[in-house]
């Protein structure tokens, strides 16, 4: 019985010097940014191991090189420590991580991916002027309490992260209300994210109307596995299913907890964060807390993720 889940990071995750380990260690991951380099005729991979931080979390840069990293983690993680697609459940990502997903599920190629990457960071970035929009995680309430707080001040819910953690988006003088009414209705935390925009709400209709045209003209495929839609929490198996829930994520609600809930229900134990950082894997256990996770990123994760894949 299959029994994985893979899981692909988003935005957030990114920082100088990820996948590098990899590229030095494993030929299969340098082709990875090779390839991404050169179907973004940009050497991305240098800014990843030699640039700014503040460059690289440029939303156009970082969706596509968070993919790259997370491909690269994928195809080691086949190479040297036999994973294989019919161990697996289903695949997830965080936003973003959705589309690392396809690309490791093969529902598009490793070029479509970081060309589609490209035109959704570009969109998502110009969808409304920089300091307009804001998020903010709410630390402490529920989500209902959440849901309520949002109506109230106008804003949405973004992110159902895990239980206590939940992402608001909206105008920046909103989430600013949002986050002093928060506090007042008992949240331990209320932080401003350091985001140049209110990303999964309305104001990214303009960014879902481009996505809606890229992905209509690439070539999509039927992922090999099934991946689990940030959206509804569906089961895609379809390139129309691909297309559509792809092009509602853009502005519409990231239901993280609902997704890995799904995946607990299709038969995944082992949940394996591929790419940068750890952060959804810490997430898991607050939904799933007998869910064993592991992630793998760099060149020494992968000793422990052979015992992982092969049983032990």
């Amino acid at each position: 019985m299959p029994h994985l889940a893979l899981i692909f990071p988003g935005q957030g995750s990114q920082k100088i010097g990820m996948g590098q380990d990899l590229a030095e260690n494993f030929a299969v991951a340098r082709q990875v940014f090779e390839e991404v380099d050169e179907a973004l005729s940009q050497k991305l991979s240098a800014l990843m191991w030699e640039g700014e931080q503040a460059e690289l979390t440029l939303t156009a840069n970082a969706q596509p090189a968070l993919m790259a990293c997370s491909v690269a983690a994928f195809r080691v993680a086949e190479e040297e420590a036999g994973l294989s697609l019919d161990q697996v459940a289903g695949l997830a990502g965080h936003s973003l991580g959705e589309y690392s997903a396809h690309a490791c599920a093969g529902s598009f190629d490793l070029s479509t991916a970081a060309k589609l990457l490209r035109t959704r960071g570009d969109a998502m970035q110009s969808a409304m002027p920089v300091g307009e929009g804001a998020m903010a995680a709410i630390l402490g309430l529920s989500l209902e309490e959440v849901e309520s707080l949002a109506e109230e001040t106008g804003v949405e819910v973004a992110n159902d992260n895990c239980p206590g953690q939940v992402v608001i988006s909206g105008d920046a003088a909103s989430i600013s209300e949002a986050c002093a009414k928060a506090k007042d209705k008992g949240a331990k935390r209320a932080l401003p994210l350091d985001v140049s925009a209110a990303f999964h709400s309305r104001g990214m209709m303009p960014a879902q109307e481009r996505m809606a045209e890229a992905l209509a003209e690439a070539s999509i495929s039927a992922p090999a596995r099934p991946v689990v839609a940030n959206i509804d929490a569906s089961l895609v198996t379809q390139p129309d299913e691909v297309r559509r829930t792809l092009t509602e994520q853009v502005s519409g609600r990231v239901r993280w907890q609902d997704c890995c809930e799904k995946l607990s229900s299709e038969g995944a134990h082992t949940f394996v964060e591929l790419g940068a950082g750890k952060v959804l894997s810490g997430l898991v256990k607050k939904i799933l807390p007998e869910a064993r996770t592991t992630n793998a990123g760099v060149a020494k994760d992968f000793t422990s993720l052979s015992e992982i894949v092969s049983g032990n």
